[in-house]
């Protein structure tokens, strides 16, 4: 009985972990974020990213709703250059479902012992890899720089496509600017 109350839990657990947006980021400690008030999207960069260009546009309006929300306007003479870059990767994940705890008889013999091997699920699912630089548009030297990483929607559902999208930008652009204990 207790596998049963706990079963909602772990289903609950594996696909809350499912769909999360994981997060790194990384920046150059020297930059001072505070100069940075303007952007503008680096179209060389963005036109390298290997995604459809109705994915790329979502992005970058994700993007600019982001830094807008943040108070940095879009600029023909910014400070930073935004470029993105995607991957794509299948994940597989294996879940061992030997649950041995409690007590019965099953089998031919008498005994205790509950459950048994019920073997190994596998799951599939392709997980994108969305990389945000941030480029001082003075130097040409890359700044600021966040790694998102989720699973991806495959569907043909546009809202629930720039939903995810949205999520994951939001996600990426949550940590910055940094925070600097000093400049």
């Amino acid at each position: 009985m207790k596998a049963i109350k706990l079963l909602p839990v772990v289903l609950l657990l594996v696909f809350a972990s499912c769909s999360s947006v994981r997060v790194v980021t990384d920046y150059d400690k020297n930059a001072n974020f505070s100069n940075y008030n303007s952007f503008a999207f680096y179209k060389p960069g963005i036109d390298k990213a290997e995604i459809s260009d109705l994915d790329k546009k979502r992005i970058l309006r994700a993007i600019e709703n982001q830094m807008v929300a943040k108070g940095k306007m879009k600029s023909n003479s910014p400070d930073l250059l935004v470029s993105i870059f995607t991957k794509e990767n299948e994940r597989v994940d294996v879940y061992n479902n030997n649950f041995g705890w409690g007590y019965g008889a099953w089998g031919w013999g008498a005994g205790y012992g509950w459950g048994g091997n019920w073997g190994n699920t596998v799951s599939r699912s392709t997980e994108g890899t969305l990389y945000i630089d941030f480029i001082d548009a003075k130097t040409n030297e890359l700044v600021w720089q966040g790694i998102g990483r989720s699973g991806l929607y495959r569907g043909s559902d546009i809202e629930k496509k720039e939903e995810k999208i949205n999520l994951i930008v939001s996600e990426i652009l949550m940590e910055y600017p940094p925070n600097q204990m000093s400049n």
